[in-house]
């Protein structure tokens, strides 16, 4: 006979494993921030810068944002391939 599961401790890792992905997904937008210089600014207007690129529709602007950033740094899918093999490596800002 099967050994029954454990529902209530598959439901923990599972709320565990979401705690930490966010945790992680909480320090690498950290660590863009600072990547990019924004941490100088104050956080009102970081705020609202990143609300108007959340809400900009222009796929010319979006277009040269991302260009401007992968410029500046590395791209998001290597920043995020570096977190997910754990290198702990901080994000290296791009000389001016």
């Amino acid at each position: 006979m099967r050994k029954p599961r454990d529902i209530d401790a598959e439901l923990a890792a599972l709320a565990e494993r979401a705690a930490a992905l966010k945790a992680r997904r909480v320090t690498q937008l950290g660590e863009l921030v600072i990547a990019s210089g924004a941490d100088a600014l104050g956080a009102d207007i970081l705020m609202g810068a990143l609300s108007a690129a959340a809400a900009e529709t222009n796929d010319q602007t979006r277009s040269h944002w991302r260009r401007r950033g992968e410029a500046v740094a590395p791209p998001v899918g290597s920043v995020v391939a570096e977190c997910s093999h754990n290198s702990g490596a901080p994000l290296q800002r791009a000389p001016a």
